[in-house]
């Protein structure tokens, strides 16, 4: 039977590094950390925030990037934001709590998620964070709190079912209700990972900027939000890969996966934003943000965590069936994209790499269900590995890390580990 085609996962040099001259320390690690762990790499989530904002100085377009604080939680990352003074995106009281206790002031913060709290609400209010207001109900509540700052959140006119923001009947009875409060724009969430809809997103949204200020509103800010795709693999290895159900453990079948390749990634994908015309329009985005005097507000989650930390496993059993089953430390809620009903493709990377024969598997979890498995596929090792060797799983800072962890089992929450670039660590806070 032939093998199961290979996945790897592209590799930043410190990662590399890591991996290469590192092993000794992941070994010791795992047997300090006595389980699963997490390691992050603040100053790649630097070098992605500088060229997001490189990329808004070369067009001329005046924004604000915001990190979208739900895509990973850790410390360093709010501290980075703060010491380069970029703005978070939080949607509830504790990451905004958070994003305050490591320094980043409220003026940079965005406020957004759907329904929210009072709480949340009196405190965004009290710290000058901008709130971007998803429903009348909820314009009604922040109408009560005086001085907010807010912006109004657009339905997508092609994501007619989407549960976030406001129709275009609802938006024109939220304009008239206005007058007190400090309107500073509008926002949109849109799914995907397409430039042409964020560009024509962007056009509408300046449109209701005009219509905004035809009332005598001085709304100077359209949100585009995130969905800047990570480019995790060569795109050979993308479009060789079927995902074929023969091999998947016990013929798993997935509806769809991640673009784990993408031609236009990252502060790339902005680029091409700014650059693109929106339908029947004459002038690029750049230009119409340039033209109307208005910022350009982005929230970024995954691109800003690209190659920015790995997760290590540490190998517990081994099972030879007519492929192998490989157990490790932790589980899969630790691998998150599981969450999404789907599959992390980029594949795990034995340290040790033990010498052939190469050997095919799949990766469960510790726990006691047939569901607990980080890698559905049969992936190809370059030998078969031995209990104490470790899985590392690559580039998953991006929302595979702790989008759903859990205490499972009673399983401690995997520890994060901050690597610097002078190769110095240290844990990132306790796990929560």
């Amino acid at each position: 039977m032939a093998l199961s085609p290979r996945l790897p996962a592209k590799l930043s040099e410190p990662a590399r590094a890591l991996l290469k001259g590192g092993a000794g320390l992941l070994q010791e690690l795992a047997y300090g950390l006595r389980g699963p762990y997490h390691v992050l790499f603040p100053d790649a989530f630097a070098a992605n925030l500088t060229s997001f904002l490189d990329v808004l100085d070369e067009t001329g377009v005046t924004g604000r990037v915001h990190y979208a604080k739900k895509a990973n939680k850790a410390a360093c990352w709010i501290e980075t934001c703060a010491d380069l003074g970029v703005g978070v995106d939080v949607a509830s009281a504790e990451e905004l709590r958070d994003a305050l206790g490591h320094g980043v002031r409220g003026t940079r913060i965005v406020v957004t998620g759907p329904a929210k709290s009072d709480d949340l609400l009196r405190l965004a209010v009290r710290q000058g964070c901008l709130i971007t207001v998803d429903a009348l109900d909820e314009l009604d509540r922040v109408a009560g709190l005086y001085g907010a700052r807010i912006m109004l959140r657009v339905t997508p006119p092609d994501q007619p079912h989407s549960r976030f923001g406001m129709t275009e009947r609802e938006l024109e009875r939220a304009l008239a209700r206005c007058g007190p409060l400090r309107l500073e724009g509008f926002s949109c969430h849109l799914t995907g990972y397409e430039v042409q809809p964020r560009a024509d997103m962007a056009a509408l949204l300046l449109r209701w900027c005009e219509r905004a200020r035809a009332r005598g509103i001085a709304a100077g800010g359209v949100g585009i939000g995130g969905g800047f795709a990570v480019d995790y693999l060569a795109a050979e290895d993308w479009r060789e890969f079927t995902g074929d159900p023969s091999n998947f453990h016990a013929g798993r079948r997935f509806d769809g996966f991640y673009p784990y390749h993408s031609p236009v990634a990252g502060a790339a994908a902005l680029r091409a934003v700014l650059a693109a015309t929106p339908s029947g329009g004459s002038a690029d985005v750049a230009a119409l943000l340039r033209d109307a005097g208005v910022t350009l507000i982005l929230e970024p989650g995954r691109a800003l965590l690209d190659q920015a930390g790995f997760t290590v496993f540490r190998v517990q059993g081994v099972k030879d069936r007519d492929y192998g089953i490989v157990t490790v430390d932790g589980t899969s809620l630790s691998l998150s994209e599981q969450w999404f009903g789907s599959e992390f493709l980029p594949e795990p990377i034995p340290v040790p790499a033990r010498e052939g024969p190469a050997f095919e598997t799949c990766v469960g979890g510790a726990s006691c269900l047939e569901s607990d498995m980080l890698t559905w596929r049969r992936i190809v090792l370059p030998g078969r590995p031995r209990p104490g060797d470790l899985l590392v799983y690559p580039n998953t800072a991006g929302y595979q890390m702790d989008s759903n962890e859990s205490p499972f089992h009673g399983l401690p929450l995997p520890p994060k580990v901050v690597v610097n670039a002078d190769g110095s660590w240290r844990l990132d806070r306790p796990p929560n």
